[in-house]
């Protein structure tokens, strides 16, 4: 009994460490990935998984986003071929704008 279970020992701790250095690590990395993509909004500067860069523009749904690529080009991706997030963007409705023009701009402070 004791030499059967001598023989498995070696098998079972390739099992543990294939878990620990390899799907332990992948899992990680798709649940971050996910987490990211569930993120994506307006304003958000993104690459593809074609390596195509842009801004977006408008979420669609909960599968889509509007990507503009270039000045007046947009395309409708799929938001599970997004692989990167570049830059977050500041909150779409303007708030950090309105603020930097009531207190006339970022030398605006300066000025009295």
């Amino acid at each position: 009994m004791n030499e059967q279970f001598a023989q498995f020992v070696p098998l079972i701790l390739i099992g543990v460490v294939f878990y620990f250095l390899l799907i332990r690590p992948q899992q990680k990395r798709v649940k971050d990935h996910k987490a990211m993509i569930e993120a994506v909004r307006r304003g958000d500067s993104v690459v593809t998984a074609g390596g195509i860069a842009g801004k977006v523009i408008k979420v669609r749904d909960d599968n889509m986003v509007q990507v503009e690529i270039a000045p007046d080009v947009r395309v409708d991706v799929v938001k599970s071929t997004l692989s990167d997030v570049r830059s977050k963007s500041e909150p779409a409705d303007g708030v950090a704008d309105n603020k930097e023009k009531e207190s006339g701009g970022f030398l605006g402070k300066f000025k009295k």
